[in-house]
């Protein structure tokens, strides 16, 4: 199944189970604007709802940049009160950033190129990074008087520790891809010209499985993560209760039973 979405700022494509939001404007580095904010929230939450969607990849087009933050064009000749400043973050970026972690389906950043500030944070957002080994990454918000404004300060801990988050978001400085794989911020580096093969090889190695047990699984990682071992081991087995009762995980012992690959229906 192809289902193609082009708009002015981004395109949105699904094709074998795999939904691709690619950012698009790159004579402005795939920087966001509102509108584009907007668009692509709405894109992922009907994502969720979408049967012929398994794993979402989100990148950016061309190999300079994968997302370089907010379109400074966006502020220009405004004189915004600290009220209205806050409310164009809270009701327009973070609501893409609430609707990625929202999302109970694996979410993929395919970073291409350079990401900065509200576009690392996107990133961030996601629950796997792949990254082209010529790209680079930074929290430039302290180089511009700013703090992070997107989710770096909540996700950079948990991906690479709190010392190494303090360093990068504190001192703004730019790291290489390989410095990003060892901290624990990428999964995994590819040449550019691999990058998107890279990608949809992760996404398709998710996407071969039974849908609903990919969405679970991503739930019950979630939300172990948010409690305490005996309430995460008494989530997990009535997860795991439900799950076995379902036609795909019959389905999944009498393929490996007839060692033929299996037809999930998510059901």
């Amino acid at each position: 199944m192809r289902k193609a979405r082009t708009l002015a700022d981004f395109e949105w494509k699904v094709d074998d189970r795999i939904g691709t939001l690619t950012l698009n404007r790159p004579d402005r580095g795939n920087a966001f604007t509102f509108t584009m904010v907007d668009a692509m929230t709405d894109v992922l939450r009907r994502a969720v709802i979408d049967d012929a969607v398994r794993v979402i990849v989100v990148t950016g087009h061309g190999d300079r940049s994968f997302c370089s933050g907010m379109d400074t064009r966006e502020f220009a000749g405004l004189e915004l009160t600290p009220l209205r400043r806050k409310s164009q973050l809270h009701e327009h970026v973070h609501e893409l950033i609430r609707a990625i972690v929202a999302c109970d389906k694996p979410i993929i950043a395919a970073i291409n190129g350079n990401a900065q500030g509200a576009g690392l944070d996107l990133a961030l957002a996601c629950d796997m990074r792949v990254m082209s080994r010529s790209a680079r990454v930074s929290e430039v918000y302290v180089s511009l008087g700013l703090t992070s404004g997107a989710g770096g300060a909540y996700f950079l801990p948990r991906l690479v520790g709190r010392a190494k988050a303090m360093e990068l978001l504190l001192s703004g400085t730019a790291i290489d891809a390989e410095e990003a794989e060892k901290i624990g911020l990428v999964n995994s580096l590819a040449d550019s010209a691999d990058l998107q093969a890279s990608a949809r090889t992760l996404a398709a190695s998710i996407a071969r499985h039974a849908p609903t047990t990919v969405r679970v699984m991503k739930r019950s990682i979630d939300q172990a993560s948010r409690s305490d071992l005996d309430t995460s081991l008494d989530l997990l087995s009535s997860h795991y209760a439900v799950l076995a009762t379902t036609d795909d995980a019959a389905e999944a012992i009498a393929a490996l039973r007839d060692k033929r690959t299996p037809n999930y229906t998510g059901n």
